[in-house]
């Protein structure tokens, strides 16, 4: 088990004894060197650390990138993505050549070539209930750069049962947040967000957008405290929320104050093992039957290739779009009308569709639709949601409508 360590002012994390530089590492981390706060001693302490990036993403990226570069000597990775097309905007890991390979075994590459002083290791599964304290445990520090719910307050609780500070960042179309939670003396992620919003309520930087340079610009600010924490230079963001606005180039940061009664890293907790985190997070299980209910979990559904099959017998349901119309100009399965979701109960009147008459409803991936479809059942309509949405049409159907 790692030592974890720290306080509010000039924290650190406590590895091992530092391990003496070569003469190939003196060269490379020179301008680390001459900086007076930072040093040899810095240097050293960087080498001796360990850091795990949950993600691989937009935000692990450019954190991962910058931390091989300035000698973390194990990084560790939580992926079991793919690289997609769409992921080339703002996942500066990745090339076009890496399309379809491995998140990990991409990005492995890339940081052993950038940096073979590195150790990376990689973890190739989804972080869960059963498996996060096992992983976390042995590192430094984290670095979170999920982008959900669910597993945020999962690497949350986990960092604190396991006493390892959790950098935290997030990002949203024009917008980022950075902290540092789960530090001996500093709040914790739900000190802040004691409960997630309600499902639905955040879209997705899939369904929402994102800015491609804002994940660099917040992964690199992200890296940054990693370094702070480790090396124990500077003031880290303990006890504060730096909320970044790339539109208007503005910085707000916000204090965060420790709960008392906060039900995990309170002095007498509420909380003290793993939870459901999608039933937490008011998301149903996928493994439900779907036997005609209007449960969320449970609604009829029709495969892409069904649908593609009634439209050939010319048998065809009317197909409504709940997205956006902007990814409606992205990718198109050639739907009946479109009404977004969040528009869908002050428009019903505008639908094409009588009560009663077969519909199937899509969005991107399925999750907007299968809300729609449940909304449009208690109206009296035969509704079925398109499984996998316009990315299993595009897998599966037709791999010219392009995935985002």
């Amino acid at each position: 088990m790692a030592s974890h360590s720290s306080s509010n002012a000039g924290a650190t994390v406590a590895p091992p004894r530092a391990p003496d530089l070569s003469t190939d590492e003196l060269q490379r981390y020179s301008r680390h060197l001459t900086l007076p706060e930072f040093g040899r001693e810095g240097q050293e302490k960087l080498k001796a650390a360990s850091v795990l990036l949950v993600g691989a993403g937009g935000l692990g990226s450019p954190a991962a990138t910058y931390l091989a570069a300035a000698g973390v000597g194990k990084i560790g990775l939580v992926d079991f993505d793919r690289v997609e097309a769409s992921n080339l905007q703002r996942q500066i890991l990745y090339s076009t050549s890496d399309v379809g390979r491995p998140k990990l075994e991409a990005a492995r590459e890339r940081l052993t070539d950038l940096n073979p002083h590195v150790e990376i290791e990689t973890h190739d599964v989804r972080l869960t209930s059963d498996n996060a304290l096992d992983i976390i445990d042995p590192y430094d520090v984290v670095a979170d750069g999920t982008d959900n719910f669910p597993t945020r307050y999962l690497v949350n609780d986990a960092c604190v049962m396991t006493g390892t500070p959790n950098v935290y960042a997030s990002i949203f179309r024009f917008e980022g947040q950075v902290s540092v939670f789960a530090t001996e003396d500093g709040p914790c992620y739900r000190c802040l967000y004691e409960e997630p919003p309600p499902p639905g309520l955040v879209p997705s930087c899939a369904e929402g957008g994102v800015l491609g340079i804002l994940p660099g610009f917040i992964g690199t600010l992200q890296a940054t405290e990693v370094i702070k924490l480790i090396t124990g230079i500077g003031n880290p963001l303990i006890g504060r929320l730096l909320m970044v606005d790339a539109l208007e180039m503005n910085f707000r940061t916000l204090n965060v104050q420790k709960n008392d009664d906060c039900p995990v890293c309170s002095d007498n907790p509420t909380q003290t093992e793993l939870i459901d985190y999608e039933a937490f997070c008011g998301i149903p299980s996928s493994d439900s039957s779907q036997n005609g209910t209007d449960d969320v979990s449970q609604i009829p559904e029709i495969s892409v290739q069904d649908l593609k099959q009634r439209r050939d017998d010319g048998d065809a349901p009317f197909l409504l779009d709940v997205r956006k119309p902007h990814e409606a100009d992205i990718a198109d399965i050639g739907a009946d009308q479109l009404i977004p979701l969040d528009e869908l109960e002050d428009r019903l009147d505008e639908m094409d569709a009588e009560p009663g008459s077969e519909v199937v409803v899509h969005c991107r991936s399925g999750g907007r639709s299968a809300k729609a479809t449940e909304f449009l059942r208690k109206k009296g309509f035969d509704a079925k949601n398109l499984a996998g949405g316009t990315l299993a049409w595009s897998d599966e159907v037709d791999d010219s409508v392009a995935k985002y």
